[in-house]
């Protein structure tokens, strides 16, 4: 298994001296000091050479004034280690307390589950020398100690590397295991990158043996969110039925995310195919009913007509981004810094029956260098887009119909941008941005971005990856009685 270390240094180290560092210091005595007339003063640190000898101390347990007794709850197992209560107490505000407890006694026992008790040298070698190697499958562990100790640093470099290597392979998955893990102990930085990473890259989740793995409330946390990644609700479907197999719920669950599915996003003849030869839907179809009753009233009618009688702001009409071709296209950015590029592509008008053989054709420019809104000069031609590219600009990216109609009475048409990357030798999300018509609008496209270099991490092979996708968002027209 890849090991990654987590290394929290105890200097700045600038030049190695004979197993020593070297660093130059400013003027702090106006001239004084004597030794060379620079004034200034260097500093020998053999920081590396303590960290060492700390090391070397605890595997030798010399100088050792307490015994911890580490003891594995609902087993035999015991594990002593010599240690010394200065670093422990220095390192630990709980052993800290405990050791102030102790009542002179030279053993500290200590319950720890099976996988903490497991990983505890490692974690009492990181008091003593501030490193440590983390493998996935300790994370977890590792994260509960230092959390339970209260050794604040450790706890957050263990959340920073869990956060850092979500892509990374292992056998049976541990994305999910890391969620509940930081539902269990409240550490929301974590639970967001994790649900983050598993909305954004479902598709792939859904093939991985951790999606029938995962509980009933992150399933749910998962189907009434708008920014899934996948190819279709299809595709989401297929999986649900999977996992409801798999895992057999009770009827509430079973339904509630049943009812969470979008229905009127799928094509009528899905729909019927559905209907007649789903098994679960069959099971399940009562407590469905209404949503495929709409859903075929959706397909039957425009959205403009229906919007008139139904409340289409609702998640059953709210597509999610699918990377099916209808609904939008990649686009590959080679050498991205150099100059302005444009595309084109078709998409469907929209997903009901009446809009999907309708096709709107779509502009896109890409621009490197773009300058802010309040610095462009005025045009007079009305919807010119014509880049004004300076030093210093931002990337933006503006997407604008080909051609207005009056197909787009009472629809809105949101853009997302996903920025794809290459993580741990897979093609993965990156980031993900929503808007109108530019970029320009959240303010934050690409701005962490330093595509001028090759190896960046949102480029792969000098290039940048991006998917488009076009939503329809429809209004409600109904008319309120007095």
């Amino acid at each position: 298994m890849h090991k990654r270390m987590l290394i929290l240094a105890f200097c700045l180290q600038v030049s190695h001296v004979k197993g020593g560092t070297l660093k130059a210091e400013g003027n702090q005595d106006g001239g004084g000091g004597g030794g060379g007339g620079g004034g200034g003063g260097d500093t020998l640190s053999h920081s590396l050479v303590l960290v060492q000898r700390l090391d070397a101390l605890l595997a030798q347990g010399n100088g050792s004034d307490v015994s911890l007794r580490v003891e594995t709850v609902n087993a035999d197992e015991v594990k002593v280690i010599q240690a010394h209560s200065l670093v422990l107490a220095l390192q630990s505000p709980l052993f800290d307390e405990l050791l102030l407890g102790r009542n002179g006694s030279s053993t500290l026992v200590l319950k720890e589950s099976a996988d903490c008790a497991t990983a505890f040298d490692k974690f009492v070698r990181y008091l003593y020398c501030g490193e440590i190697s983390i493998r996935l499958e300790q994370a977890t562990s590792l994260h509960k100690l230092a959390t339970k100790y209260r050794v604040a640093g450790l706890q957050q470099g263990v959340t920073q590397y869990m956060t850092q290597n979500l892509a990374r392979d292992s056998p049976s998955g541990h994305v999910v295991g890391w969620y509940e893990y930081a539902m269990e102990t409240g550490d929301l930085t974590l639970r967001d990158s994790c649900l983050q990473f598993l909305s954004w890259n479902l598709s792939s989740v859904l093939q991985s043996r951790e999606w029938v793995t995962i509980s009933n409330q992150l399933l749910m946390s998962l189907l009434t969110r708008s920014d899934l990644i996948l190819q279709s609700e299809m595709e989401l479907f297929a999986a649900l039925e999977l996992w409801i197999n798999k895992n057999e719920p009770d009827g509430l669950a079973a339904e509630n995310a049943l009812r969470a599915v979008r229905y009127a996003m799928m094509p009528p003849r899905e729909l019927f195919r559905l209907q007649t030869q789903s098994p679960i839907l069959a099971r399940y179809q009562e407590s469905v009913r209404d949503l495929l009753y709409m859903s075929y009233q959706f397909h039957s009618a425009s959205p403009l007509h229906m919007a008139k009688y139904f409340d289409v702001n609702c998640s059953l009409f709210m597509p999610r981004n699918y990377l099916s071709a209808a609904w939008g296209s990649p686009w590959i950015i080679s050498n991205p810094t150099r100059d302005d590029r444009s595309t084109s592509f078709q998409t469907q008008l929209g997903p009901s029956g009446s809009d999907a053989s309708k096709r709107v054709t779509w502009n896109a420019l890409f621009s490197p260098r773009w300058l802010p809104l309040s610095m462009r000069p005025m045009y007079t031609e009305t919807g010119a887009m014509q880049p004004t590219r300076v030093d210093g600009g931002k990337p933006r990216i503006i997407i604008t119909p080909a051609t207005s109609s009056s197909d787009f009475a009472g629809v809105s048409f949101q853009k997302t941008v996903i920025v794809m990357a290459r993580q741990h030798g897979k093609l993965l999300v990156k980031h993900v941005y929503n808007f109108h018509q530019s970029t320009e609008e959240n303010g934050d496209f690409l701005a962490e971005a330093d595509l001028h270099r090759r190896t960046s991490e949102y480029l792969i092979d000098g290039s940048l990856y991006l998917h488009i996708v076009v939503k329809p968002l429809y209004q409600t027209l109904i008319t309120t009685k007095n």
